[in-house]
């Protein structure tokens, strides 16, 4: 997929996950790890760490040598990726306590996701509500 294309998805799915309440803790884990994916591939695409038709799809479906290579030349941003994976089966596959609060840390990751984006493709962070802003 294009760099574009993972912006525009990413930012598509920013705007509905900002639009979630705390009950939705689970639409917000699953928005987190589909946008921060998005966000990670342009990342990794345009820094020419990783070819378009090479895509992260889960960072726990990545080969050994791959998230390597990754965390090498992305480490914040492939962390930030790795911890709203981890969340993933506690809070949306489980019935771990704290949902509401895994929700937002998924979102605030984003978050930082999205911000290292947007110094690689030299443009500011969205204004508030339209790219997965704090509600």
């Amino acid at each position: 997929m294009t760099p574009e294309r993972h912006r525009q998805l990413a930012e598509q799915i920013g705007r509905a996950a900002a639009k979630c309440g705390p009950a939705d803790w689970e639409v917000k884990i699953e928005a987190a790890m589909l946008a921060g994916t998005h966000w990670a591939n342009l990342v990794l695409h345009r820094r020419g760490v990783s070819d378009e038709a090479e895509d992260i799809v889960h960072t726990s479906m990545l080969i050994v040598n791959t998230l390597r290579k990754y965390s090498l030349a992305e480490r914040d941003l492939i962390d930030a990726l790795n911890e709203i994976e981890e969340l993933r089966p506690l809070h949306v596959r489980g019935d771990v306590d704290g949902g509401p609060e895994a929700g937002d840390l998924a979102l605030e990751l984003l978050r930082k996701i999205a911000a290292r984006a947007h110094t690689v493709i030299d443009i500011a962070p969205q204004p508030e509500g339209t790219s997965c802003s704090a509600r």
